[in-house]
């Protein structure tokens, strides 16, 4: 049996409801009960291989590629979806010198786009994602690197955007925003990992064929429990990159894992990152 992690976002509860639930077929009863966790602890674990298969950042990837490889199914991907940099007021790009700057963990995706737009000096404070908008409302940092349903949320706050990142790296690379993929153990073998693939894109397929029948298990776990909210995420993160990468996400993929080597955030090798 086969370990797996995944986080509580709706986006991935969705993605992994037939799988989780045995409505994908015997041929996929093949993994134990999944561990949910935030983005960035499922990071921490990639870096320490605790799991067969794991949900991660792409800014993770780049550092973990000796021991995982990227599926083609499960992964986030898309345009207009990406992390949101919020503040209490409207500032100048320069002003963001030398403050504190939240970030939802070090590794994820929502940080490397940070550092590839702000090239510079500032604190970056890592915290749960859920903390962020609240720790910036109330001065305990300067401003913060939102995800998730935040999204949706951050104008409840008294915040504003400065930035939206996802829409910074489309006009900067003509690529969708790669912000999550699913990746297994190489030491698994292309056979196993093959049918672990196969799996997940029927679970894909699964959830898009009847949104209805996850909707128990998304509310089970989700940080905002608001239909529209749930709805909204799911419509944003979960889409035709979710059930098969194709060459354009793979494309934007590769030009991350590139741009990541270049500003020195990682010292990617040229591994081959997705599954042949």
């Amino acid at each position: 049996m086969l370990s797996i992690g995944f986080s509580p976002c709706p986006n991935d509860t969705f993605i992994f409801h037939g799988l989780v639930n045995g409505l994908v077929g015997e041929d996929c009863a093949c993994f134990k009960e999944p561990v949910l966790a935030d983005v960035e602890t499922l990071n921490t674990w990639a870096f320490e291989s605790r799991l067969d298969v794991t949900k991660i950042s792409f800014h993770a990837l780049g550092h973990v590629l000796d021991d995982y490889v990227l599926l083609h199914s499960g992964s986030a991907l898309g345009r207009g979806c990406g992390p949101l940099l919020v503040g209490r007021e409207m500032v100048d790009r320069d002003d963001l010198e030398g403050q504190k700057i939240a970030i939802p963990g070090k590794h994820t995706t929502a940080a490397m786009l940070l550092q590839l737009f702000l090239p510079g000096h500032y604190e970056l404070v890592a915290m749960p994602f859920e903390k962020i908008m609240p720790s910036v409302a109330v001065g305990k940092v300067d401003y913060g690197v939102i995800i998730h349903e935040s999204r949706f949320t951050y104008q409840q706050h008294g915040l504003v955007c400065l930035q939206d990142l996802g829409s910074w790296w489309e006009k900067e690379t003509g690529h969708p925003i790669p912000l999550g993929g699913i990746v297994a153990r190489r030491s698994l073998g292309r056979e196993t990992l093959l049918r672990i693939d196969h799996c997940i894109k029927k679970s894909v397929q699964c959830a898009f064929s009847d949104r209805k029948k996850s909707e128990t298990y998304i509310k089970k776990h989700a940080q905002e429990l608001d239909d529209h909210v749930i709805r909204s995420h799911i419509d944003l993160y979960v889409n035709s990159f979710s059930e098969d990468l194709g060459t354009q996400g793979m494309k934007a993929i590769n030009e991350f894992l590139l741009r990541g080597k270049e500003a020195g955030i990682f010292a990617w090798k040229g591994t081959e990152f997705v599954l042949s």
